[in-house]
């Protein structure tokens, strides 16, 4: 892990290592930019896209391309879930976006173990 703490890739790994470990996932080497490993976090079933900014903020702005990309990334893959995770600032919570179906599939299967 890069140690400039002025640097994007610094505040970038700081996120998905934190991501991974507490999602009980896998930080992909290297940032996923591999010809065979892709995205930023991952298991069997999830490709994740991690965004973060380097200073805390009130608002972030989600790109439509990072959702596409790690659409056809998760899918090449296998992955059945593609999301991208972000937060407002370097020390501030994550929050997890992603399209409806896949969200409405979860919370199906969560009302199923839940009801």
């Amino acid at each position: 892990m890069t140690t400039n703490r002025y640097s994007t890739r610094y505040y970038s790994k700081k996120q998905e290592d934190k991501m991974s470990k507490e999602l009980g996932l896998k930080a992909t080497p290297n940032s996923g930019a591999t010809a065979f490993s892709k995205g930023d976090v991952t298991d069997s079933n999830i490709l994740m896209e991690c965004k973060t900014l380097m200073k805390n903020q009130k608002s972030v702005t989600l790109q439509k391309e990072w959702f596409d990309k790690n659409l056809v990334e998760a899918q090449s893959m296998g992955r059945q879930f593609s999301v991208v995770a972000f937060n407002f600032g370097p020390n501030s919570e994550n929050y997890v976006a992603m399209d409806k179906d896949d969200f409405n599939n979860m919370y199906t299967a969560w009302k199923e173990v839940n009801d």
